[in-house]
């Protein structure tokens, strides 16, 4: 299994530091040359590897981790998502709902990665809190997956674990994901709240 973050900003980096923290090899691109942020994702960990946007993208998991306007530019890399799950970690805050058609921010990015398996996660927490350790006073810090895919929500989940959080599935992108989004000038029930699981 092969993963990818696309976007290395704040979000980006505390993506890659759980990777590098558990020692799993992970790519990171934007739409800039990878030698831009190379001394970044060295200073990250040496399984953090900058790459060129469209050989990040052949990844078997990719991480979204860009302004939620730039998901169609990533999209237009590669003709079809198929077979590949796409992680959802961007927010619409800001962007009209009209202009999503009424639906869940989500189901609006899913639209663009033709023949992709969308799962919405990790975005409800900030950059600072989701780059520290999950391991929190014995328990685990919680992330929320939602999508319309069962077994890409169930996929996402085991990484999630094996990043060491604590997966909560919340159901569908209409229903789950609606907690875990942001559009217009409102935030879902579930953004920012940091939780810790304890098994």
């Amino acid at each position: 299994m092969s993963y990818a973050i696309i976007g290395f900003g704040k979000i980006g980096q505390a993506l890659a530091k759980a990777f590098a923290r558990n020692g799993i090899e992970v790519s990171v691109a934007t739409t800039r040359d990878p030698e831009s942020f190379a001394a970044d994702a060295a200073a990250i960990g040496p399984t953090v590897i900058p790459k060129m946007l469209a050989e990040a993208a052949k990844a078997d998991i990719v991480f979204l981790a860009v302004r939620f306007e730039a998901h169609q530019e990533v999209a237009k890399t590669l003709p079809s998502w198929q077979g590949k799950t796409i992680v959802d970690v961007t927010n619409a805050y800001g962007v009209p709902p009209e202009e999503l058609g009424g639906q869940p921010s989500s189901r609006f990015v899913a639209q663009a990665f033709t023949g992709g398996r969308l799962v919405k996660g990790f975005n409800h927490l900030g950059a600072a809190v989701l780059g520290q350790d999950p391991a929190v006073h014995g328990g685990r810090r919680v992330v929320f997956l939602a999508s319309d895919d069962d077994s890409a929500a169930a996929e996402i989940a085991v990484l999630a674990e094996h990043l060491g959080f604590s997966p909560i599935k919340l159901g569908g992108l209409s229903e789950g994901g609606m907690l875990v989004q942001a559009r217009g000038n409102s935030w879902g029930q579930l953004i920012f709240k940091d939780l810790t699981k304890f098994d």
